[in-house]
């Protein structure tokens, strides 16, 4: 079902279906970036936080680290990762393949700056064996996201 909420995501947008198969598992960047023969900063992973009371989506370079002073600056609060097991059911989508296109609950989405210095980048579609290609302002666009600084 994850896949089919992507592509119900741009068809409801009248978008063709930008995702593709990836033909072997894109789980890690490592994976991805392997598969794609790109450099890993190229893939686009989306990580998914608990701020306080509500859930976020961060989405950065793939080679990215999350910097917790910047973070904490940023969000007001210490960094904290959703549990994996709780990933899915908030996101709909499998860990490896979170994206912030197709959710099943509304979060809020943010893109790292990092992501800026490409023309386009690759993130998974609700599957660990499919990903897209898109421009980091296309993903602004689409989902509505708040550009941070939150990134080593």
């Amino acid at each position: 079902m994850s896949v089919e909420s992507v592509v119900k995501f741009f068809s409801d947008r009248g978008i063709e279906d930008p995702t593709f198969d990836l033909g072997e598992s894109g789980a890690t960047v490592e994976l991805a970036s392997q598969t794609l023969n790109v450099e890993p900063a190229r893939i686009a992973k989306t990580l998914a936080f608990r701020v306080k009371d509500r859930d976020v989506l961060i989405v950065m370079k793939g080679d990215a680290r999350v910097d917790n002073r910047k973070y904490k600056d940023h969000f007001k609060t210490k960094a904290r990762f959703i549990d994996q097991e709780e990933v899915a059911e908030i996101t709909g989508h499998p860990v490896g393949g979170v994206c912030p296109f197709g959710l099943k609950n509304e979060l809020d989405v943010y893109i790292d700056e990092s992501l800026t210095q490409f023309d386009f980048v690759y993130p998974a579609a609700g599957s660990i064996y499919r990903a897209m290609k898109i421009k980091p302002s296309s993903i602004q666009k689409l989902t509505g996201a708040e550009y941070v600084d939150v990134c080593k």
